[in-house]
């Protein structure tokens, strides 16, 4: 009967994004907007990079392409060959995703049990209700598929074909190698996603924690590995980039467009704004500084996380969505996805409802004011700018609130739950 059911949510999920998808009108529409595709995904764009390919014409010499070689191949051959597949190919992709960050939850879930399993005497007389319990974790898996099959910002990016439904398999897949501790698979598929998307790369931080977090001997091997596989598929991926284009004119067209962020097309993130504002004299400096974002919360989470990777890889995922130069709707969901992993945590997290308005609010506000400034003419700038911000402050308050909930729920579990100061009933605070 369970197995049934879950089936039968795949069929749903697929049969919704079919369904939608036949709905020319709407899956033009989408593709137009601007939180579904940057010029880092839109399919769009990738139909006419393939387009001056094949007439000859160098697909990056002008500004309309900036995809990779490789996702420029690949995308030749399915207008080629699968044209009118397509729909069903990107529906395939995003189930197969759902599959794969389930398969995820189930072996994360087993770890922890196990885990606690190793630690439990450690753990404080009056701390036995925050045990955790295989039926509570067993049913997360559903919930993982479940958010990922009927998230609204997945089902839109799916029905707009954006190249993030084939970024997040990846990344889905670079994910189940690591808790199942494919050393090799892990650094291959994170060059992969390193090579299409560049912020990935951090992701090999987590990667290393997990493999060696119980084994100290196995530190040095398990880390050459997965640095080695890493390196080597990331060089031959460069490598058969230039024989595809003919040279190395790609790097700057994709990784220096990924740093520099020319493009200021509006989007859901926070770079479009404020470099339309900047002085071109400030403007190196505050790139800098924006892009620097992604990457310093590696360390200080990996000290603090380095017993739970899996969390760490989840709130990396979380805070490059947030701080990458052309975000997207289809990155957010994906680690949305991940959230009921961590179910556990809910009753320790304080702004789930406040997070929960923000996120709703700002998703349907911001097409209207998007069509208020550019269409209608009656609102500008900063009216779609500040709900942008809102939904990016939220996303902010979500993560910070689930790694507190973390904290709180590890220190309950070793000192108690009976907390006092000088006699007096305390709390922890986040400050």
């Amino acid at each position: 009967m369970v197995v049934s059911g879950v089936w039968l949510m795949y069929a749903i999920g697929a049969g919704l994004r079919l369904w939608l998808m036949n709905n020319t009108s709407g899956s033009v529409y989408a593709a137009r907007r601007v939180e579904l595709s940057t010029p880092l995904n839109s399919w769009k764009r990738v139909q006419e990079g393939v387009f001056l390919y094949e007439k000859g014409v160098s697909v990056y010499s002008g500004g309309v392409f900036h995809e990779t070689p490789l996702c420029l191949f690949f995308g030749g051959f399915l207008i080629r060959s699968w044209k009118a597949y397509l729909p069903f190919i990107f529906i395939i992709c995003d189930m197969l995703t759902a599959f794969l960050l389930a398969s995820v939850a189930g072996t994360y879930s087993r770890q922890l049990l196990m885990n606690q399993k190793k630690n439990v005497k450690k753990y404080a007389t009056d701390a036995t209700h925050l045990l955790l319990k295989s039926t509570s974790l067993s049913s997360g898996v559903v919930y993982v598929a479940a958010a990922y099959l009927f998230s609204p910002y997945t089902i839109a990016s799916c029905l707009a074909k954006t190249t993030t439904v084939f970024s997040n398999l990846v990344l889905a897949a670079s994910l189940v190698s690591m808790v199942n501790g494919y050393t090799v698979l892990f650094g291959a598929l994170v060059a992969l996603a390193t090579y299409q998307s560049f912020y990935p790369i951090c992701l090999l931080v987590p990667g290393i924690l997990h493999f060696t977090r119980d084994d100290q001997n196995y530190l040095k091997s398990s880390v050459i590995k997965s640095l080695l596989s890493f390196c080597i598929t990331l060089v031959l991926l460069m490598l058969a980039s230039a024989e595809i284009t003919g040279g190395w004119e790609f790097i700057e067209a994709t990784y220096g467009f990924i740093l520099s962020a020319p493009d200021l097309t509006p989007n859901i993130g926070l770079f479009w704004y404020f470099f339309t504002e900047m002085f071109e004299h400030f403007k190196c400096f505050f790139i800098a500084t924006f892009q620097i974002n992604a990457f310093v919360y590696v360390l200080p989470l990996a000290i603090r996380l380095r017993h739970d990777p899996i969390l760490l890889a989840m709130a990396l995922l979380a805070f490059t969505a947030v701080f990458r130069s052309y975000p997207s709707l289809g990155d957010v969901g994906l680690y949305l996805a991940l959230l009921p992993m961590w179910k556990h945590l809910y009753p320790f997290m304080r702004q789930t409802f406040i997070v929960g308005c923000m996120l709703v609010a700002t998703s349907v506000l911001g097409p209207i004011m998007f069509h208020l400034w550019i269409y209608n003419g009656s609102a500008n700038a900063n009216f779609y700018f500040a709900v942008t911000l809102a939904f990016n402050t939220a996303q902010i308050f979500l993560i910070t609130d689930l790694l507190f909930a973390h904290v709180k729920r590890e220190y309950h579990l070793y000192n108690g739950s009976n907390m006092e100061v000088d006699g007096v009933p305390a709390r922890l605070m986040l400050q």
